[in-house]
């Protein structure tokens, strides 16, 4: 049985394999997208300095800005663009570790999904995939990203509000 917790404008449901986060934004639904599409946006508030911009089924490299992880690249293979409603990219997750290659490993697959709400838009971020990922680094993986979706969904709801 999946495992769910609420707060007032955020909820959280996962499993082995899916992660799933839902906010509840005061913006508009365009200004939302923007903010998850647009690379330089989506960089301020998830803390990374991408170099390029995000396109259907390309990749864009960058650099994480969060003290003690500033030394780690990033990359993401951004999957589908929607405009509006729904952005997809791909990722190896928790790939933290300078010393190993994470590129023969599946990635997972995150999903947003913008629905308009009374008074601004709901945000839903998925994340599955889990399953695939190689059994010694599956749990931390898991882990890692389940917990570590929260701190960007406070973020974004931070910058939106300082940068309506």
């Amino acid at each position: 049985m999946p495992a769910t917790t609420s707060a007032a404008n955020t909820s959280t449901t996962s499993s082995t394999d899916r992660i799933e986060k839902q906010i509840r934004l005061s913006s508009p639904q365009s200004r939302v997208w923007r903010a998850l599409t647009d690379a330089r946006e989506f960089g301020k508030w998830f803390g990374v300095e991408f170099h390029g911009a995000f396109a259907p089924k390309t990749s864009v490299n960058g650099r994480l800005t969060a003290k003690g992880y500033d030394h780690l690249n990033f990359e993401f293979a951004i999957d589908k663009i929607e405009p509006e409603r729904f952005f997809s990219f791909r990722w190896h997750p928790f790939a933290i570790d300078p010393s190993v290659d994470y590129s023969s490993e599946p990635m997972t697959l995150v999903t947003f999904t913008l629905e308009p709400v009374d008074g601004g838009t709901l945000l839903k971020v998925v994340e599955t995939g889990f399953d695939k990922i190689p059994a010694s680094r599956r749990v931390k993986a898991f882990e890692m990203n389940a917990s570590g979706w929260d701190a960007p969904t406070k973020n974004i709801q931070k910058y939106l509000a300082a940068n309506a």
